[in-house]
């Protein structure tokens, strides 16, 4: 299973992007999806989960500013990014959890300019 993520870059604080990250290979069902993030110095922290029906939980700093989305045809999971803030800065990774195992993508990395 390959996790393929993109949609990365720099942005100035208030700004938008969005996320994506398709899953790829031997998949029956993903259970959840989700978004984590490594700012430099720091451990990797859960920005965002969603589960296969729908549920969504996220982490406090990013309430009401990301979204979380699934697209269970396609085994894509976005994240919009919206108000993003300089302490947004970090490689963003996927997740998504098998049967078969907990599957990570390659990161992608959101720069968020003051």
């Amino acid at each position: 299973v390959q996790l393929q993520a993109s949609g990365g870059g720099l942005v100035q604080a208030g700004g938008s992007l969005r996320l994506s990250c398709a899953a790829s290979g031997s998949i029956f069902s993903i259970n959840d999806m989700g978004w984590y993030r490594q700012a430099p110095g720091k451990q990797r922290e859960l920005v965002a989960v969603i589960s296969r029906r729908g549920s969504t939980n996220y982490a406090e700093s990013v309430k009401g500013r990301f979204t979380i989305s699934r697209d269970n045809t396609k085994n894509t999971v976005y994240l919009q990014m919206n108000s993003l803030k300089p302490e947004d800065t970090a490689v963003y990774y996927c997740n998504a959890g098998l049967i078969s195992g907990n599957y990570w993508g390659q990161g992608t990395l959101v720069t968020v300019s003051s």
